[in-house]
């Protein structure tokens, strides 16, 4: 995949002058022509997002499923892994709706924030008959036309497990289409998000403009009730290590700390392999089964991401005035579960577009709350690769349990990392 750089800070930046300027402006003379100004600019910036979603989702999906059932086929192992790796999205998935859900009827966020000028309106919100009734498209291209993604992301992820079955040139063939087309849609959402300090200050403008103070507020509370929705998937990972790798809390908990500050401080999961290495031995995971298992968790394997992006789905919904339908939630689960898939080696923000906008999409929610949340992904971001850093480490050390037996009865001088 080509290299995606994002202007995270300059974005950031451009959030907080548009929030600035929009409540500077309000009141005045110059508010209308401004806002007249500001809206079309910062709709066309989310249209121009929008249009790369479905390519991209359908190129990232596709070669995501074939490199996970190709992982599968490696061995006991390698199907154990994927095991507890689908096993724990779906499960994340669901905890992220009930978890959002249950903290949106707690602390009761400002809804119903004034949509800046010229933003697309939402679906209709799928009811739980049209749920089921959408989950396979009768014509996919129609479904695609329409905006339908729900039936698009059942589509693709059906014709990726099928081209498993297919012999190796046709099978290596249609990987290559689809690699490209996510490649090149890398390309323009980069181009895109290089526009975003821009885009996200005349939305911010938009904002604050017709809401006011209940903008700020709004975000603020995004920020920690999305990390909250983290928070508990990082919590469950010392459970899963203590009954499926059958590791001591304590003994957990000081192992992978180190892991867990690296990730803090580097926000990547791929840069805190050698310490998650570490922290396997340390936990005196077998060493051929940390060398194999965390690489594929580190690609494959985003445990808090389905929580944390159907929870973001939810919170969109909710500051858009949108009510949610069981059918909506439920579909939110779904894809949020599936897309996942598409996200490995993903830059944050190029994350964030990528999954949450189809999970919005299939819920029926208007896409320009993900437009000004996007500025301050990089904070809940943290919390994300916390997660996935701890989950990681806890499923290579259950998986090794599973295998093997009890993994605390391995010498330690064979767990050495030469």
């Amino acid at each position: 995949m080509p290299e995606i750089k994002v202007p995270g800070l300059l974005t950031l930046g451009g959030l907080v002058a548009g929030l600035l300027a929009g409540l500077a402006l309000s009141g005045t003379d110059a508010l209308e022509p401004v806002v007249a100004v500001a809206g079309p600019v910062g709709a066309l910036w989310l249209q121009g997002l929008q249009m790369t979603i479905l390519p991209l989702v359908a190129g990232m999906l596709f070669t995501g499923i074939v490199e996970t059932a190709s992982a599968a086929s490696a061995g006991k192992i390698a199907r154990r892994t994927i095991a507890f790796i689908v096993g724990s999205l779906a499960l994340s998935s669901l905890i992220g709706a009930g978890v959002m859900t249950t903290l949106i009827a707690l602390f009761n966020p400002p809804n119903g924030l004034t949509p800046p000028p010229a933003s697309a309106t939402p679906q209709a919100v799928p009811g739980i008959g049209d749920f089921f009734e959408a989950i396979l498209p009768t014509n996919v291209v129609s479904a695609a036309a329409d905006g339908a993604m729900l039936p698009v992301i059942i589509f693709v992820a059906v014709f990726a497990v099928a081209s498993t079955r297919l012999a190796d040139a046709p099978r290596q063939q249609l990987a290559l289409v689809f690699e490209g087309i996510a490649g090149a849609m890398m390309v323009v959402i980069g181009w895109v998000l290089k526009l975003a300090p821009v885009g996200v200050f005349a939305l911010g403008l938009s904002l604050t403009a017709s809401s006011g103070l209940d903008a700020i507020g709004t975000l603020a509370q995004y920020i920690v009730l999305v990390a909250s929705c983290g928070l508990v998937i990082l919590l469950l990972a010392y459970p899963l290590a203590a009954i499926a790798a059958r590791k001591p809390i304590g003994a957990f908990a000081r192992a992978v700390l180190p892991a867990q500050v690296v990730a803090i401080s580097t926000q990547s999961s791929l840069a805190s392999l050698p310490a998650m290495l570490a922290a396997s031995r340390e936990l005196r995971v077998r060493t051929a089964t940390a060398e194999f298992v965390l690489p594929i968790a580190v690609t494959l394997f985003r445990a808090t991401s389905p929580a944390m992006n159907v929870a973001v789905a939810i919170y969109a919904a909710h500051i858009a005035g949108v009510e949610l339908s069981a059918g909506a939630l439920a579909a939110g689960v779904v894809v949020a579960f599936i897309t996942t898939f598409g996200s490995a080696s993903v830059p944050g923000t190029i994350t964030f577009i990528l999954n949450i906008a189809p999970v919005a999409a299939a819920m029926g929610v208007p896409l320009w709350p993900l437009g000004i949340l996007v500025a301050v992904e990089m904070l809940p971001d943290i919390m994300r690769t916390v997660g996935n850093v701890t989950m990681d480490v806890a499923v290579t050390g259950a998986v090794d349990t599973g295998t093997f037996g009890d993994a605390t009865e391995v010498e330690p001088e064979r767990e050495t990392v030469h």
